[in-house]
C-alpha cells in the first residue's frame, strides 16, 4: 500500500469572481522511503501538490489518502494529530521562532507531544547533530546563515520520526552551494533512516539529485520518471 495517493485531485481558488485552477486532476502515489522533487514553473501547482499531501489543505474535489485513509473525512484534531505524528514540513522561508534558539526550535514538536522534558531535550540534540549542527544548539536564527537555519528546520521536521517530510521550495532562499548542499542532506537522510522526502523546485540542477521526479505543467502531471 502506498503511503500517500493523491486521486483526481482538483484545487480551484476564488480570487474576487476569477477561479485559478491550480490542479487539474492529479493522480500521484508516493511509497515509503522515496525521495521525489515535483517540479515546474512558478504556478504549475507545485506548492499546491505539496499542501495536498502535507494535509494543510484539502483538494476541491477527488481524494488524498494518507496511510490508506481519506484524510477528508478526518477532523481538524485528527488532521493536527496526523500532521504532528506523521508529517514533517519545511518551507522556503524556514518558519523557525526567532526568539528561541536551534534547540528549542527542534524541541517545539516533540512538546507537542507531551513529553517528558528530558526525552525532548535528547531527542532534539541528536537530530541537531545528524544535520552537523551539533556545536550551533544554543544560537538563535539570526545568528544562523541561510543554509544552517534550514539545517534547523530539517531537524525540527525529521524529530518526531515522521513517514514522510514535505519541503515546499527548501533551497529557494539559498544560493546555488547551499542549495546542493541542503537537498544532499535530505538525500544522506533519506537513506539512512528511510523517512520519505517531497520537495518541490524550480531549480532543474536538483534534479539530478533525486531517485524520482514529478513534473507539474499547468496543474496537471506531464512526467513521472523513476532514475533508481
Amino acid at each position: 500500500m502506498a503511503l500517500i495517493e493523491v486521486q483526481k485531485a482538483k484545487k480551484i481558488y476564488q480570487l474576487g469572481e476569477t477561479q485559478i485552477e491550480a490542479l487539474r486532476g492529479v493522480d500521484l502515489s508516493i511509497d515509503a522511503g522515496d525521495f521525489v522533487a515535483v517540479w515546474g514553473p512558478s504556478g504549475s501547482g507545485k506548492s499546491t501538490l505539496c499542501h495536498l499531501m502535507g494535509v494543510i489543505d484539502e483538494p476541491t474535489s477527488g481524494t488524498i489518502l494518507f496511510d490508506g485513509e481519506n484524510v477528508s473525512k478526518l477532523g481538524d484534531n485528527e488532521q493536527s494529530e496526523l500532521r504532528n505524528r506523521k508529517i514533517g514540513f519545511v518551507f522556503q522561508s524556514f518558519n523557525l521562532v526567532p526568539v528561541l534558539s536551534s534547540l528549542e526550535n527542534v524541541m517545539l514538536p516533540l512538546q507537542m507531544q507531551n513529553l517528558e522534558a528530558g526525552e525532548v531535550r535528547e531527542r532534539a540534540l541528536e537530530m541537531l547533530d545528524k544535520v552537523g549542527l551539533a556545536d550551533f544548539v544554543d544560537h538563535w536564527p539570526k545568528k544562523l546563515s541561510g543554509g544552517q537555519r534550514q539545517r534547523v528546520a530539517i531537524a525540527r521536521a525529521l524529530v518526531t520520526d515522521p513517514k514522510v517530510v514535505v519541503a515546499d521550495e527548501p533551497t529557494a532562499n539559498l544560493d546555488s552551494e547551499n542549495a546542493l548542499l541542503i537537498i544532499e542532506l535530505m538525500r544522506k537522510l533519506d537513506r539512512s533512516i528511510g523517512t520519505s522526502f517531497i520537495f518541490s523546485t524550480h531549480d532543474e540542477r536538483l534534479l539530478e539529485r533525486v531517485d524520482r521526479k514529478v513534473h507539474l505543467q499547468d496543474g496537471l502531471i506531464t512526467e513521472d520518471i523513476r532514475l533508481n
